[in-house]
């Protein structure tokens, strides 16, 4: 029988970059929510770790203080639980701007929020010929991970792309994504994936229906 779920191995430090921007490859690290195939891939500490490392929030210098800070069980803990509930909070907000609708009011405030509590604990730095905020993941290890991906999210929902967010239309899948294309009708987080599933199902009902 082939692992459900929970017991599923994570793909944490390998998940597709389909997002198009921290907050979404954050959303995307859970699928199929509330399906028979349901994937989550953070569920435990040294998982968001291993993802924030792949994702290009935290740098090789990071990566080693936060794995130094994960023998901290406390903040190994409350590591992995602000994680979760900022991608279930930008899952939410991202899946309503796809269907073209406007977030709740208590979710953009929670978002805020958190944005503001991480931003304290962060500095300007040169970055790129110009300035970035930047967090300390040895000082500040929660603040590392969280704070970036709350300013991509703050990026998005306050920026001018709004109607170039998308949700995959995958089956079982879900992921969300921003849109880059020039004509703006892409469907699939991954055409090689959901879009080349898709087509196979068509396939399939095109030839029983032909029976």
């Amino acid at each position: 029988m082939p692992p459900g779920p929970s017991t599923a191995p994570s793909r944490a430090a390998s998940l597709a970059l389909v997002g198009g921007a921290p907050a979404f490859d954050l959303a995307n690290t859970q699928s199929g929510r509330d399906g028979p195939r349901a994937q989550d891939h953070l569920r435990a500490p040294e998982h968001v770790v291993a993802w924030a490392h792949h994702a290009g929030i935290l740098s090789e210098a990071g990566t080693r203080a936060l794995r130094r800070s994960m023998g901290r069980p406390r903040v190994a803990a409350a590591l992995l639980k602000q994680t979760r509930e900022l991608r279930d909070l930008l899952y939410g907000i991202g899946a309503t701007l796809a269907a073209g609708a406007t977030p709740r009011a208590d979710a953009l405030d929670r978002l805020a929020r958190i944005h503001a509590r991480a931003l304290v604990h962060a500095r300007l730095a040169p970055s790129d010929g110009g300035l970035a905020w930047r967090w300390d993941a040895a000082r500040t290890p929660v603040e590392a991970v969280v704070g970036p991906i709350a300013l991509s999210a703050i990026g998005l929902v306050t920026g001018g792309e709004r109607a170039r967010i998308k949700q995959c239309a995958g089956d079982h899948c879900g992921w969300l994504f921003l849109d880059t294309t020039k004509n703006n009708r892409r469907r699939w987080c991954e055409m090689e994936v959901c879009g080349n599933r898709a087509k196979q199902k068509r396939l399939r009902l095109r030839r029983t229906e032909d029976r």
